[in-house]
């Protein structure tokens, strides 16, 4: 039986993006089975009292963070383009997210969202913009947006974060391999180096 790789992640989170361009490669090299796990950062960081790297009160600290985000996009070797205005509020995202999943289109959801934001650099917060990117993508965009407003779905969105931050996490990406937590897309190889 394949083991299960839970990935928690918000699509506002870049190192969320680069961790998502990686999976393919882990699932091919190692059989294992991915459990896409939506969260909404901006709830992690609320419940466990931290905040955006963009919101660093330390300069140095904050600068440092822009350095190591380009060195990552050259480590990785995938498309990226800083959208607008990032950070941005990813709630309506992320809920859609979960709606895309109860739908059964999250696979092409998900690629449509990644390819936007952080290849392409358009500013998904914006509801407009969202909804044509999901069009563009042969996607239901307004059924998709109105299940994200329903009430179940926002539950589903919220009691994820809330086990995410249970089982310990305090950013974006963190996986869960049986109950062992791994933070950030630099621990994939460590991952794979158990699954192997």
């Amino acid at each position: 039986m394949a083991q299960r790789l839970e990935f928690f992640f918000d699509y506002g989170s870049p190192y969320s993006y680069f961790a998502d361009t990686q999976l393919p490669g882990l699932i091919e090299r190692t059989g294992c089975e991915v459990a896409y796990r939506p969260m909404l950062l901006g709830g992690v960081f609320k419940s466990v009292g931290s905040h955006s790297p963009a919101a660093e009160p330390v300069e140095a600290k904050r600068r440092h963070f822009a350095v190591e985000l380009r060195r990552s996009v050259a480590h990785y070797g995938v498309p990226f383009e800083s959208p607008p205005g990032w950070p941005i509020n990813t709630l309506q995202i992320m809920r859609t997210a979960h709606a895309a999943q109860r739908e059964g289109v999250f696979d092409a959801f998900h690629q449509a969202v990644y390819t936007a934001f952080w290849a392409s650099g358009k500013a998904i917060g914006d509801l407009r913009v969202f909804a044509s990117i999901l069009r563009e993508a042969g996607l239901p965009a307004e059924a998709l947006l109105a299940a994200s407003l329903e009430p179940d779905v926002k539950t589903e969105l919220r009691d994820t974060t809330e086990e995410a931050v249970e089982r310990g996490a305090f950013g974006a990406p963190t996986f869960f391999l049986d109950e062992e937590m791994f933070f950030g897309a630099d621990r994939i190889p460590y991952i794979e180096k158990i699954l192997t």
